[in-house]
């Protein structure tokens, strides 16, 4: 079964584009892309993923993303996406850049660390575990934690325009509400970005 915010970023990529999936997985993304004219690559440096992309056919490279985006020339896809990835790099900032290097479009879908659960949980004094964050925080992959509104002004100091940022439920559907509810009650949210160039 596809995972419904997977759904919803494959519906801001327009058809037929060159597509690159930083953190593939299985290759999910890029399969329910392939029906829509899609041309894409992923990349993954985890054994098991990487293995489970190749026996689903899809593209992938084993690199890591943290060091290794250069091998990517300016350019070469039309968007590139980072999905519930963010999160585990060493330099997010670093590969947001060479994302908008890469291509002209970026999706990035993020957790949100400060969803009202998570606070409650916070309140107990434990460390929230859910489905958006599935891990104990001694085997966590996750190295930064951040909220929706931290973003923002990321991705404005790297030059990002934000051309949508849909907060979604645990169940990856949109939700409509404004910025502090976002905040408060999404569990991740997906941003279409653009590079100013």
């Amino acid at each position: 079964m596809t995972r419904a915010d997977l759904r919803l970023i494959a519906s801001l990529i327009p058809e037929c584009s060159r597509v690159l999936d930083l953190g593939c997985g299985n290759g999910e993304l890029l399969r329910l892309l392939e029906g829509r004219g899609c041309h894409g690559t992923g990349v993954e440096i985890e054994p098991e993923l990487f293995l489970a992309a190749l026996r689903h056919g899809v593209n992938v490279i084993d690199l890591d993303i943290n060091s290794q985006l250069d091998q990517f020339a300016d350019g070469a896809y039309d968007v590139v996406v980072l999905s519930r990835t963010l999160q585990n790099l060493r330099q997010p900032a670093e590969v947001l850049r060479e994302m908008t290097r890469i291509a002209s479009h970026g999706i990035v879908s993020m957790p949100n660390f400060v969803h009202w659960r998570n606070r409650l949980r916070l309140l107990t004094g434990r460390m929230p575990v859910t489905k958006d964050l599935p891990y104990s925080w001694y085997d966590s992959p996750n190295l930064h934690f951040t909220s929706l509104k931290d973003l923002a002004p990321l991705f404005t100091g790297l030059g990002l325009e934000v051309e949508r940022c849909i907060p979604i439920d645990d169940s990856g559907r949109p939700l409509r509400t404004g910025e502090w509810g976002a905040n408060l009650f999404a569990s991740s949210a997906v941003y279409l970005l653009q590079a100013r160039r």
